[in-house]
């Protein structure tokens, strides 16, 4: 277990952090005395927010405008922070985004887009930055995955399995490092007010589990951070809905997704 009252003398490093979730991180950790490394691709989201956080908490803020869905971008980040000499203690991969359709009319570029943001850059960050947790002994990973990693998703095949790699990676790399003093957490949320223009289909997806707010997700993160627990989904309809389908059989689970999703999207 944490202790994560306060967290002066860390530097934590959050991606999408311009608003949402990862806003509410950064909110959150600079409360504590956290300094910050804010990463997003809106520059003037990210400025807004760091000159209010210094403001409020006195915290170093250093912000990088980058888009996490390029090749190279995790190197690029994580060489930034060497380059100022940043070690970096409290790691927050939430950047993601997710298309929908049908497989066969999806955007190849736009969904191998949506792929290496949801799946190789959590990858990839948390092996960057891993190696230097564990030789000081000491360390945080919360990688933000999805409710949606625990169903084959007809119509969201791609999104569910970039979000379901990002689980099965985080909960293996945890086990690990169980015993090297560093914490590593999925925290899955379900459907989130984020501010995405793919919100147009929020009304619809949230009559399954209910529509939660960036801070409840944060919430339930430092709660889970202060148990043992190595993954945890926000919400409590949220969290029956992912025990339930893990227990049916895999063709009942697919079906499901496949009801789901077309009744409440329209795909």
């Amino acid at each position: 277990m944490q202790d994560l009252s306060r967290l002066s003398g860390t530097t934590a490093l959050i991606t999408g952090a311009s608003g949402g979730i990862g806003a509410e991180f950064a909110a959150r950790l600079a409360q504590r005395g956290a300094d910050l490394v804010l990463v997003a691709r809106s520059g003037d989201k990210l400025e807004a927010l760091a000159s209010s956080l210094r403001s409020a908490h006195g915290v170093r803020v250093l912000t990088e405008k980058l888009d996490l869905s390029e090749p190279g971008a995790p190197r690029a980040i994580f060489e930034r922070t060497v380059e100022h000499g940043i070690e970096v203690g409290f790691l927050v991969n939430n950047a993601g985004g997710g298309v929908g359709g049908a497989a066969a009319k999806a955007d190849p570029a736009g969904v191998a887009a949506m792929v290496n943001l949801n799946g190789q850059a959590v990858v990839e960050s948390t092996i960057r930055f891993l190696p230097g947790m564990v030789s000081r002994g000491r360390g945080t990973i919360v990688n933000v995955t999805s409710a949606s990693a625990f169903l084959p998703t007809p119509y969201l095949a791609a999104y569910a399995g970039s979000k379901a790699m990002a689980q099965s990676f985080t909960l293996a790399v945890g086990a690990e490092v169980a015993d090297a003093g560093v914490r590593v957490l999925a925290v899955s949320p379900g459907v989130t007010v984020t501010g995405q223009k793919s919100e147009d289909i929020l009304p619809a997806m949230a009559r399954l589990g209910g529509l939660r707010q960036p801070e409840q997700v944060v919430t339930t993160a430092f709660r889970a951070l202060g148990s043992r627990k190595a993954s945890v989904v926000d919400g409590r309809r949220n969290a029956l809905f992912a025990r339930l389908v893990q227990r049916l059989p895999d063709r009942t689970a697919r079906a499901l997704g496949r009801r789901m999703t077309t009744r409440l999207t329209g795909f």
